[in-house]
């Protein structure tokens, strides 16, 4: 049965969000009007079957109708942002859902509703109009009927010709006249004044029109209603003409053009996904094919020594992808198994013997006009240089944008970016080449089709998240600061560090002295030899010996853990003995066996900075670590002895940032007190002593300042009182009255923080000052613990992850500094907020002026960064 079905898509929006708790994704989108909207969609498409289908929508504020009157809804609240960012999503869904939806300058969507239904009455094609509003029943005929939504969104009630008389008495053409005598408040037509709905009727049901009012008035009950009426005789045709609907609105489509055959799951899914619509997804699940079909089945032409010219013509293309196998993830030492080149419609392998004698190959890949896609562009970019083939001008990495558009994703591998952005499927490498024992190697047409997949992944990808880059305003961000900083880091871990092996290897026996002499100590003091390495033994003489209290169990037994033994160090000198025993260990098998392992036949060290993994920012270093060697210990810190100049002759030079975090605080808070500290060059944790305690300079105690600097630091991390009292070892009272004490010295501290949270609440993200997001999904969660964990995230974000843009900022210009002044000096590391170079002596001066004014010149805050540079033989004593 032909059967058109008409939606006023504004009008279910609005109900739509205000029927439904405000929702967000994972994201931090609003999704709640767009899934309350999707719901009445599936219902009315599932009841009413319709055979063609359109959403009107408003174009905007200004209508014809303002001509008229410039009053017209101009006491509508402006649409609030939440709902207004919703809009698109529900176009969306209703693209997915292959249903057309219009919407055109100077009409409303009443108009366009009432020209199609008109239309429809006028060819005998059933209609149904589907609103919350009840101008639209109007437009009620024989062939036209009304579903007017209630209370929530999918529950409507149905009017036709009869419904509106029952409830009225009025026929379907008299709406007009109700609103002519009553008005509207909601669109702002003014009516005649003291007319309600009740006298409204009363008139109607008498005199039939506004017209026939106005042509009766002496005859009006009551001396008020006819001087009302006969003042208002014009506002009342006005306010007629006003609530009239236009049904002549110039469309450029017929009603052929509305078909609707039915939505296909498989294209909707993906918007439900992404929309996190997780029952809607579920109902529609069974018609979705389980099996994912392949982004493209690809059987791939391998380049061969005989057949390279074919090729050439590839690399007069604009820009390729270039995805390159490596047989580990630490491509340092991995194997490269080939190399795969797309562009879109045309994609090669290159076996890696071919690669490294292909001249048209190699020209392309170092020319820094050719710009390439790739997956982990430093990572590509050292692998082939591991063998000898240098490269230029990667212009786009789908795993760096993957990883800002939200670092928070759980994973960033290309399959999972596939599946995320193309909703398609890619095999993901434990699938093809296996794992562990079973891992297998591919090769020939196998290994040839699964790297030409990758690249052509790559290609397909690079739009999509260009796109989103752009429209989260990430795009500055990834190309003005992450590109350029992967090129950095892929210089520093090329040429790595070097150790002094000799001093390692003595070093390591140093601490394994130390480790037998506490091993001594502490079977001295149980009173008996055990294996101090043993939880379950361990448990025993602490708690059964020696009778320290048990603070925790563990299914198997007494807990043992680092932050049980730190309690119980005040008990006994066995566990401060334990505690020293476990981090000396830590210190030889992490760093002494740890780096001994890592050392390349060149006696260097070439870690990996991981620039997608923190959701702060910061850089992360594996292969080993060497931003987390401990310092607090002696021992720790002597480690930094065996990093050494590479050179003779050369030193190590150091540049770190002072309290970077805390002057990142103080710019984004604009608090006086925390800004004055800094501007005057004072030892903030002295001021906040002083300010907390009420105390002048000279009366700070070194325990004042302690606790200070622990509610500074803490206020950072959003500290809570219970955390701040396990740092100092006080009450829970205290802390919170010192936290509290803080914050009436420093409100604009406390101002930004609430202001933080709430925007966080809002939006559903935070940003810092170079625009990187991170999402909060549980900002709003109703379970305490994750609502305040993500409320303390969104308080540390911005500050952390500034510092963190501010660094690589640094980083940036300081590579650029280097080779503009001709300076031999390299950027070796970058250890928070500390970057380590290794520098000829004579160039010492120049460096260390140039590093100061770089990296105190990264970004403009309202207070000075302040960078503190020491010089020494080592590592260790250039601290």
């Amino acid at each position: 049965m032909d059967k058109l079905v008409l939606i006023d898509g504004n009008s279910i929006a609005f109900r739509a969000f205000y029927a439904l708790p405000l929702l967000t994704n994972s994201s931090g989108t609003y999704t709640n009007a767009a899934y309350g909207f999707t719901m009445m969609l599936m219902k009315v498409l599932e009841e009413e079957k319709p055979s063609r289908v359109l959403v009107a929508f408003d174009a905007g504020r200004t209508t014809f109708r303002h001509d008229q009157y410039k009053a017209y809804k101009g006491t509508r609240d402006k649409t609030p942002g939440e709902l207004s960012e919703q809009l698109p999503l529900i176009k969306e869904v209703l693209d997915a859902f292959g249903v057309r939806h219009f919407e055109l300058e100077q009409y409303e969507a009443d108009d366009i509703i009432g020209t199609l239904a008109k239309l429809g009455d006028r060819n005998g094609i059933p209609v149904t109009i589907v609103t919350g509003d009840k101008d639209l029943l109007q437009l009620v005929t024989d062939y036209v009927t009304l579903l007017m939504t209630r209370k929530g969104v999918t529950d409507a009630e149905r009017f036709d010709r009869q419904a509106i008389g029952d409830k009225y008495g009025l026929r379907p053409d008299q709406i007009v006249d109700l609103k002519g005598l009553m008005g509207d408040s909601s669109d702002n037509i003014p009516g005649i004044p003291g007319v309600g709905e009740k006298t409204a009727l009363k008139l109607l049901h008498q005199f039939e029109t506004v017209e026939g009012v106005l042509d009766h008035i002496p005859d009006l009950p009551g001396k008020k209603l006819k001087e009302r009426v006969e003042e208002h005789q014009e506002q009342a045709r006005l306010s007629k003409e006003l609530a009239t609907i236009y049904c002549e609105v110039p469309l450029d489509f017929s009603l052929e053009d509305l078909i609707y055959e039915g939505y296909d799951p498989v294209q909707v899914a993906p918007v439900f996904k992404q929309l996190e619509f997780k029952t809607l997804l579920e109902r529609i699940q069974k018609d979705v094919p389980q099996e994912k079909v392949e982004v493209k089945t690809i059987s791939s032409p391998t380049v061969t020594g005989d057949n390279t010219s074919e090729w050439e013509s590839l690399f007069e293309e604009e820009e390729l992808s270039l995805f390159v196998e490596k047989t580990a993830p630490n491509y340092h030492r991995a194997d490269v198994l080939g190399v795969a080149l797309s562009d879109g419609k045309r994609q090669v392998y290159i076996p890696l013997a071919v690669a490294r004698d292909w001249r048209a190959f190699k020209d392309w890949l170092a020319d820094p006009e050719k710009k390439k896609i790739a997956y982990d562009a430093k990572g590509t970019s050292i692998a082939l240089s591991r063998h000898g083939l240098d490269s230029a001008c990667y212009g786009f990495d789908v795993l760096l944008a993957s990883y800002l558009i939200n670092a928070s994703e759980s994973g960033h591998e290309l399959s999972d970016i596939v599946e995320r952005k193309l909703d398609g499927f890619l095999p993901d490498d434990d699938s093809v080449y296996g794992k562990g024992a079973k891992r297998k190697q591919l090769e020939g047409e196998e290994l040839a089709a699964h790297l030409a997949r990758k690249a052509n992944a790559l290609v397909a990808l690079k739009p999509v998240l260009a796109d989103e880059l752009e429209s989260y305003q990430l795009d500055a961000l990834f190309y003005e600061l992450e590109m350029p900083v992967t090129r950095v880091l892929a210089e520093m871990e090329w040429h790595g560090v070097k150790v002094d092996e000799e001093r390692l290897r003595a070093l390591g026996d140093e601490l394994q002295e130390r480790l037998d002499e506490l091993t001594e100590t502490i079977h001295d003091l149980a009173g008996t030899p055990f294996n101090i390495n043993s939880p379950k033994q361990l448990g025993e003489i602490l708690y059964d010996k020696l009778g320290l209290p048990v603070l925790k169990k563990t299914k198997t037994g007494y807990s043992t853990s680092a932050d049980v033994l730190e309690k119980l160090a005040p008990q006994h000198e066995i566990v401060e003995q334990i505690l020293h025993y476990r981090q000396v260990g830590k210190l030889i098998s992490t760093y002494v066996e740890g780096l001994l392992k890592e050392m390349t036949e060149t006696g260097k060290i070439h870690t990996r900075f991981q620039q997608a993994i923190t959701a702060t920012g910061r850089l992360s270093s594996t292969d080993p670590n060497l931003q987390n060697i401990p310092v607090r210990l002696e021992e720790g810190r002597r480690i930094r002895q065996v990093f050494v100049p590479s050179e003779a002759d050369w030193v190590i030079v150091s540049a770190d940032y002072s309290q970077i975090e805390l002057r990142v605080l103080a710019h984004l808070s604009q608090d006086e007190g925390l800004m004055e500290a800094f501007r005057t060059d004072m030892d903030v944790h002295t001021k906040t002593a002083m300010d907390v305690f009420g105390v002048k300079e000279s009366d700070v105690t070194s325990l004042m300042r302690r606790h200070a600097k622990a509610v500074n630091f803490g206020i950072v991390y959003g500290i809570s009182d219970y955390g701040l009292s396990q740092n100092l070892n006080i009450s829970r009272k205290e802390a919170a009255a010192f936290i509290q004490r803080y914050f009436d010295s420093y409100p604009g501290v406390k101002r930004y923080m609430d202001e933080i949270v709430q925007q966080a609440k809002k939006e559903g993200y935070v940003s810092t000052m170079l625009n990187r997001r991170r999402y909060l999904p549980d900002i709003n969660s109703r379970h305490f613990n994750r609502r305040s964990f993500a409320e303390r995230t969104a308080m540390n974000t911005p500050i952390q992850g500034s510092a963190a843009d501010i660094i690589k900022q640094a980083m940036v210009h300081m590579q650029q500094a280097l080779k503009e002044d001709g300076l031999d000096s390299r950027l070796l590391l970058q250890v928070h907020d500390e970057l380590i170079f290794e520098a000829p002596r004579d160039e010492v001066d120049a460096l260390s002026a140039r590093v100061v004014d770089v990296m105190e010149g990264a970004v403009e805050l309202s207070v000075p960064l302040k960078v503190d540079v020491n010089v020494g033989k080592t590592w260790y004593e250039a601290k």
